[in-house]
Order: C-alpha cells, then structure tokens, then sequence
C-alpha cells in the first residue's frame, strides 16, 4: 500500500477539518458550489465521485463476470442484508434511542425529524463509495459491480415503499429525477469510461499496459474521496459546528447500526463459506449508506434545515471514519476465510 493508503483515516479526518474550517471562512464559496446542481444532486461533488471511482471500473473485466454466477450466496447476503434487515434495524434503533434512551434531551418533533433522517440512509445502501471500501479490501471488482446493479434495480422499485412503510407516510414522494440522474453519474458513466479505458488499453498497447495505467492512475481515487470529504463538511459546517450536542446523539446510534450490520453481514458471509474477496464486499455494501440520495431526499421532504437532513449528514461524519475501521478488521482477518480456489 502506498502513502495515500496507508495513512487514508488521517487524511479523511484532516479533509473533515480543512471542509468544516473552510466552510466557515468562505461560506460563499460553498454556497456557489452547492448551487451547481440537477434534481438535488451536487455536479461537482458527482464529479468527484466520479474520479473517485473511474479507476476502479478501468480494472473491471466484463469477460470474468460470468464467473460471479460460482458465488450466488454472495448475491443473496448482500440483499438480504439490504432490504430485509438493514432498513427495520435502523427504525429500530432511531426509535429505541430517540423515543426512550435521549427522550428528555430533545423535543418529540426533532426526535420525529432524526428518526426520519436515519431512516432514509438505512433504505439507502451504498451504491458509488463501496467501489473504493472493495478496491482498499482487495475485494473482487467484477463481483463488487454485480452487486452495486442488483442492489440499484431493486432500489428503484424497493426504496418508495419501504420508506413510506417505516416512515409512516402514504403518499411519500420519492424523487426519480435525483435518483436516476445519481445512478447515471456514480456508476453508469464511470462504468462505461472505464470500460471504453481498458478496450483501448488492450487494443493498443496490449494486456501489459495495463497494470502500469492502472498504477499511475492510483492515487485519482484517494484524491476523489477526500475532495468529496472536503465539499461534503464544507457545504455543512455552520451546522456542524452550531450543533455539537445534537450531531454526538445522532451519531451514536448510527455507529451502533454500522458496526453491527458489518457484524451480522461479516459473521453470515463466514458461515456461508465465502472466499474473502467476495465476503468483503458483499459484507460493505450493506454496511455503508447511498448518502448522496439519503440527503437529497431528506431535502426534498423535509427540507434544507430540517433534523431529517442534518441526520443524514451526521450520517457522512459517521461513514468514512467507521468505514475505514471496519476496511482495517476485514484486511486482518483475511486468514479467517478459505483461498477463493478452495
């Protein structure tokens, strides 16, 4: 592993400060940013994304997909996970938390407001950041895109009605616009660069040049990651800093949800017999959250300064430092896990 990755959770949490600092000195500047934007989705935060990911889609190899069909059960843990347990554990949680545990720290309606917010980012699995949580775990990239398109086509029909379920709201209004626009731009396009990269790269120079693009273009997807770290703290830093003691009860029982959805999804893809590289990304893309698409739609119903949105950016604050733990566990209990050719 390079500098970049070896010392990422620093970095991550120096972009958090650098975005908050920033944010409050130049607040104009994000707010410019913030504007650039179609159907609630940020352009240049997706453009970020997208640098992010591009890399990661150059190494995928379309010829070896069909070999993802060897580990169905992988398949089956990541929607299970997804859809039958991650959103219900989640509802659970904002309601134990903000209905008994916090109940004389803060008002019924805020509690409503949290509560909503958690929801949204539990009936939102990740779709864009789990290419990079696979790509630092070593994890089958072919396999990893397999998952990321299932889950995406059940999230267009699943997302509405499970959402409404636990929100308690019939005629819940989920925005198709912000969420076919987010998977165009977070995986659709990189995707199809990424493939068009790799057909040229073999085409004209050959199978060996590949690894070599591929190393230079490294450090794009780190550079990605903390540029979107930085805009994301930026766009929220009044609210970061305004509201110390509302963000440390929220973020509470969302660590709780990630460090033990990993658990139930790590502990599963164990007894199943995954190999390791399967396990783990199908174990992370359960544990992370669409965060794009939760903040978007907590926007769009309940509003820029509500608690559903602030609850969905606690939401980002939590992810990347939690993730990357749960990336450092699943890197040292490699040996847990039988070689892929067993």
């Amino acid at each position: 592993m390079g500098i970049f990755e070896r010392f990422l959770s620093v970095w991550v949490g120096l972009s958090m400060l650098f975005g908050v600092v920033f944010g409050l000195w130049q607040p104009d500047v994000f707010k410019a940013i913030a504007q650039l934007e179609i159907a609630h989705v940020n352009l240049v935060v997706a453009l970020f994304i997208w640098v992010m990911i591009y890399p990661m889609m150059v190494q995928i190899d379309f010829s070896a997909i069909k070999n993802v069909s060897r580990h169905p059960r992988g398949l089956l843990l990541t929607i299970v996970i997804n859809w039958l347990i991650k959103p219900f554990t989640m509802a659970g949680l904002g309601w134990l938390f903000f209905h008994i545990i916090f109940a004389d720290m803060v008002d019924a309606q805020s509690a409503q407001q949290y509560i909503a917010g958690m929801i949204l980012l539990g009936v939102a699995p990740c779709t864009a950041m789990v290419f990079v949580w696979s790509q630092l775990t070593k994890g089958d990239a072919n396999y990893t895109l397999v998952q990321v398109s299932v889950n995406d086509v059940i999230m267009i029909f699943a997302f509405a009605p499970i959402s409404a379920l636990l929100l308690g709201v019939s005629d819940i209004q989920v925005p198709w616009q912000t969420l076919l626009i987010s998977v165009l731009l977070y995986v659709l396009l990189p995707l199809f660069a990424g493939v068009t990269t790799r057909h040229l790269i073999n085409k004209n120079q050959g199978a060996h040049a590949l690894p070599h693009f591929l190393s230079a273009l490294k450090p794009c997807s780190v550079i990605g990651l903390l540029a979107t770290v930085v805009l994301l703290f930026g766009f929220q830093a009044n609210t970061l800093v305004s509201q110390p003691q509302t963000i440390g009860l929220i973020a509470i029982p969302l660590m709780i949800q990630t460090y033990g959805i990993f658990i139930i999804a790590y502990a599963a893809a164990k007894w199943l017999k995954l190999p390791h590289n399967i396990a783990a990304p199908a174990s992370l893309i359960g544990t992370s959250n669409f965060f794009e698409l939760a903040v978007a739609v907590a926007i769009s119903l309940f509003g820029l300064h509500s608690g559903a949105a602030l609850a969905t950016v606690v939401g980002v604050l939590v992810e990347v430092p939690v993730m990357l733990s749960l990336v450092y566990i699943i890197n040292h209990t490699q040996h847990w896990f039988k070689p892929l050719n067993n």
